[in-house]
């Protein structure tokens, strides 16, 4: 590899697949990859550039890496990223069970389960990069992206189920703290 790739390069690694460069450290790059997540990959490690972004002299500010990013998201919205079912619960079931008696209990894998929560977040993702490119005013976005949130608040109790924090629901944050 002999030039430097920019924030935004798509890369293709033989162990980690593809991926986007979403910054730049002094050892090498970081890079979040779709079936494995962000990993930080050395300048002389072997990989092949799909798409090289050139670099920019100045330093990336947030708004920038953000921007860049919702472009590469939207590029590859079909894609969704593949987010793994915490090891003690593989292979487990959900049992609803009827507060009355004469009624049956119903079974679900949890693996079918969670699935349709990691589709429920992916979708709610969706739905806030719309609302962000929307004709929408500020305040009108705001007001939506505020019920989202609390959405995102409501769901914090399938946590539990996900193998890497990194994936968890996040809602509102308290104003006040516990002690």
């Amino acid at each position: 590899m002999n030039s430097i790739l920019g924030i935004g390069s798509r890369v293709r690694h033989a162990t980690f697949g593809d991926g986007v460069v979403i910054n730049l450290k002094s050892t090498g790059y970081t890079v979040t990859f779709i079936e494995h997540g962000t990993k930080i990959i050395k300048f002389d490690t072997d990989f092949d550039v799909i798409e090289a972004v050139e670099l920019d002299n100045d330093l990336v500010s947030l708004f920038d890496v953000e921007h860049t990013l919702t472009k590469v998201l939207q590029k590859w919205l079909d894609v969704t990223e593949v987010v793994p079912l915490g090891d003690k619960w593989k292979g487990g079931k959900l049992i609803l069970k009827p507060g009355r008696y004469d009624l049956a209990a119903k079974e679900i894998p949890i693996d079918t389960f969670f699935h349709k929560i990691v589709m429920t977040r992916d979708r709610l993702r969706v739905l806030e990069q719309r609302i962000n490119a929307s004709n929408l005013n500020d305040e009108e976005k705001i007001n939506i992206q505020q019920y989202i949130t609390k959405v995102y608040g409501s769901l914090t109790s399938f946590n539990l189920l996900f193998k890497n924090n990194e994936h968890y629901f996040i809602g509102e944050k308290s104003t006040t703290e516990a002690v």
